[in-house]
């Protein structure tokens, strides 16, 4: 029995405005607790999958502001505001999936929180540049942010304490989260869904040119992988949508495929159908990685963030250690002659499974759920630990 059963639970999450990695963690966590409302700044409905919308959504005051569901990154500066005015009063377990404001919430005295974390607030710490740098906004817009920032940064870190228990989705995250908030965590991988994702068990495919599949956004680093297959003169399709589109079609040659928003069902077939998915950008986790690796399709990645857990370097694809159109050039190239076996590759991906996170999460939950109920006020002591075995 769960220690969490009876407690009243409310899931908080940062925005709900489409399917991505950290909507798939928290779909998996909805399950758990199928009567939990989710709070969120704001939600797009019919935006994210029927596990989450089925939840009843409580939004804050972001959500009435105009345009707020397509520009709300711009809104940045609100939403320490808009997280501090959740009422959680009536709950004793507080579940946040936070990459930005929501793991700062407010929960009431006699309540656990326990925090997802993706990422402490990326651009208010390192990767300011990459989202609001001159490059990105102009000149002048950077300017005038950078000190917006900055505060979010401060904002961050002294509100770190309001989390009882930290885990992580990445080593790598682990270590972000020890570096910018001072506190441990317990590496509890993301769920990848490997009875969806597998090869073809009727045929075996023709792999043919190589696979993207991402946001298009400025610190992804697409432009590198369409260099590399331009260089090697190998044919890239790219899947996804970002505010990176126009910019990266106009500088791609012919070889080089948009093709926008997918379905699952037609990503499954890319990853079945790809010689390597390509991730050139360094991620926190990366659930397409494992995605492909379930689909037995290699990984070629940059050997920074969570790739360098999820891949490994010369069994299930290739780890590439410059950022570098010539150096992943020449890793696409090793990739088409390792001796790929799509069982190895299967089962690797298998230790990241849905069943795996919902045990190691749900085991975790019931820690600090534990220590509280033994008389611990204190933030719960936590490990670097978790994943599976290489």
């Amino acid at each position: 029995m769960s220690t969490a059963a009876g407690a009243r639970v409310a899931l908080v999450h940062d925005w709900l405005t489409g399917m991505r990695g950290g909507e798939k963690v928290l779909a998996a966590i909805a399950e758990l607790y199928p009567a939990a409302p989710i709070f969120s700044l704001l939600h797009a409905r019919g935006s994210v999958s029927p596990d989450i919308e089925r939840h009843a959504v409580r939004t804050s005051f972001v959500q009435r502001l105009p345009t707020a569901t397509r520009h709300y990154r711009q809104l940045l500066p609100l939403f320490p505001a808009a997280v501090e005015l959740f009422d959680l009063d009536d709950f004793d377990l507080v579940i946040s999936t936070s990459h930005c404001a929501v793991k700062s919430a407010i929960r009431p005295g006699r309540a656990v929180h326990v925090c997802y974390c993706h990422s402490p607030m990326r651009y208010a710490w390192d990767q300011f540049d990459a989202y609001f740098g001159p490059a990105q906004v102009g000149k002048a817009k950077s300017r005038l942010l950078r000190p917006v920032m900055a505060a979010l940064a401060r904002w961050d870190a002294s509100t770190a304490g309001r989390v009882d228990s930290y885990l992580a989705n990445s080593q790598y995250v682990a270590g972000r989260i020890r570096r910018y908030y001072n506190r441990g965590s317990t590496v509890v991988y993301p769920p990848v869904d490997t009875d969806f994702y597998r090869p073809n068990a009727d045929r075996r495919p023709t792999r043919s040119g190589f696979l993207i599949v991402s946001a298009l956004a400025p610190y992804k680093r697409l432009d590198v992988a369409i260099k590399a297959c331009q260089q090697l003169g190998a044919p890239l399709t790219i899947v996804g949508t970002g505010p990176e589109r126009a910019k990266l079609e106009r500088s791609a040659g012919p070889g080089v495929t948009f093709l926008g928003w997918q379905s699952n069902e037609q990503i499954r077939e890319r990853y079945r159908a790809a010689e390597a998915a390509i991730l050139p950008g360094a991620e926190d986790f990366g659930i397409v990685p494992v995605e492909a690796q379930a689909c037995g399709c290699p990984v070629v990645a940059l050997a920074e963030g969570g790739a360098v857990e999820t891949v490994v370097d010369g069994k299930t694809g290739v780890l590439v250690r410059e950022s570098s159109s010539a150096a992943f050039a020449d890793a696409l190239s090793r990739v088409r002659n390792l001796d790929i076996d799509e069982s190895a590759l299967r089962a690797h991906a298998e230790g990241f499974s849905r069943e795996q996170f919902l045990s190691k999460f749900q085991a975790a939950v019931d820690t600090a759920l534990s220590q509280r109920s033994a008389g611990s006020s204190a933030p719960v002591p936590q490990s670097i630990s978790g994943g599976p075995a290489r």
